[in-house]
């Protein structure tokens, strides 16, 4: 008797992410057995009279490969239980499929990572490598079941090539590159790879000139956005420039680090949280000007759960929701940013990644350490920042920071 294998959404659960999980479903003599696929997706996309995702459902596509990859394992296995002639019972057949297989192709091995990553919550960087993912298929033509040893030295020309010929930018083929690398190098820890055919020893990733256009703003410039008088302007463009200002008087914090700011992360005038991007702890002083802004956004702080109006406790529960408005807001910003910048009269593309910028040039032209300014940015080697970072006191940034006004 054959088994019969399909796959079910248990809405009956749900995990912390909002989503209920995807369990593959074998029949076999009269006996039922279930397994977690790693997956999980909202019921409201998941037609449950054909068991697969609806049209329109956000990484259907990805979440379909995920299921037509382990039916099509469990297959396999009863195949080959069958061929050897072992009794089919559903602990033999789970068994043998969850073998460790050292043979992933790299299609499988990002599926598994990005799904991980969207169980573990981290929607940052499973958004890079699903459009790394997107990228390489387009380049194979839909075939993501190449194999580690296929990504050789003229593969990886031809995918340069192939990223040029589209028109994207070198910061973006770095990117790329740089996923990629990073796929690779985990496929090694896993032993789902070989060293001997690691292609990026000679195809060195340093050669894409990623430099970008100037980012930062004299002092002078950042004085005139903080004296500009936009009280008879609409409500989001005051907010974008109480945000971009903000971020740079509090060590050039970053856009969703300020998003995720709560009553909580305010200490006897300091400012302490966790990076969203590193885990590294920021403690940074609160000047006068930036408590005056916090001061503004207050009354509403108690509804909204966070201390500015970006996200709302009572709506933007699990990190797709969290992520979603914050690219949503992020976006509005950047263009209140750029209206702000045409007011001061200031002939710069402002966004809010200059405050960053801003923060570290305006500090290093004050004489002010490099080592303490890359703590509060993280900029480039982050393993060295690290190093120099334990090594500093508060009262020695808060000193830095005097430099800033």
């Amino acid at each position: 008797m054959d088994a019969f294998v399909s796959v079910v959404c248990y809405k009956s659960k749900t995990l912390s992410n909002g989503e209920s999980p995807l369990m593959l479903q074998v029949f076999l003599h009269g006996k039922r057995k279930y397994k977690s696929l790693g997956v999980s997706i909202n019921p409201k996309y998941w037609d449950f009279s054909r068991n697969k995702p609806k049209p329109g459902c956000p990484d259907g596509e990805l979440i379909q490969k995920v299921i037509l990859d382990k039916v099509s394992s469990i297959h396999k296995s009863i195949l080959q239980l069958n061929a050897e002639q072992t009794d089919l019972t559903l602990s033999r057949l789970f068994t043998e499929n969850e073998k460790p297989s050292k043979r992933q192709t790299v299609g499988e091995f990002y599926l598994n990572l990005i799904f991980q990553l969207q169980a573990d919550g981290k929607t940052g960087n499973r958004k890079v490598y699903v459009g790394s993912y997107n990228s390489i298929k387009a380049y194979s033509e839909g075939n993501t079941d190449l194999q580690f040893s296929d990504i050789d030295a003229d593969w990886l020309s031809g995918y340069e090539r192939w990223l040029r010929s589209k028109g994207n930018k070198e910061t973006t083929i770095s990117l790329m590159f740089r996923t990629l690398r990073s796929i690779y190098n985990k496929a090694l820890e896993a032993r789902c790879a070989r060293k001997s055919d690691y292609p990026f020893d000679r195809n060195k990733i340093s050669k894409f000139d990623v430099k970008t256009r100037k980012r930062a703003l004299a002092k002078a410039d950042i004085l005139r956005i903080m004296r500009l008088d936009v009280s008879a302007e609409k409500r989001s463009i005051r907010l974008s420039r109480d945000l971009f200002i903000f971020s740079y008087l509090t060590g050039g914090t970053n856009f969703t680090d300020i998003a995720n700011l709560k009553t909580l992360n305010i200490s006897n005038g300091r400012i302490i949280y966790l990076r969203q991007k590193t885990g590294k702890q920021i403690n940074i002083q609160i000047n006068d000007e930036a408590a005056e802004i916090l001061n503004r956004y207050n009354s509403g702080v108690c509804q909204r759960g966070y201390l500015f109006p970006i996200l709302d406790a009572r709506i933007h529960r699990t990190a797709q929701q969290k992520e979603d408005r914050i690219h949503k807001c992020l976006s509005r910003t950047n263009k209140g940013l750029k209206y702000i910048a045409r007011l001061a009269g200031i002939d710069f593309s402002l966004s809010t990644y200059a405050a960053r910028h801003s923060f570290a040039t305006v500090l290093k032209n004050s004489g002010v350490n490099v080592a303490l300014i890359s703590e509060a940015l993280g900029h480039s080697d982050l393993t060295t920042t690290q190093i120099y970072l334990d090594s500093f006191e508060n009262r020695q940034i808060d000193d830095a920071l005097k430099n800033l006004l």
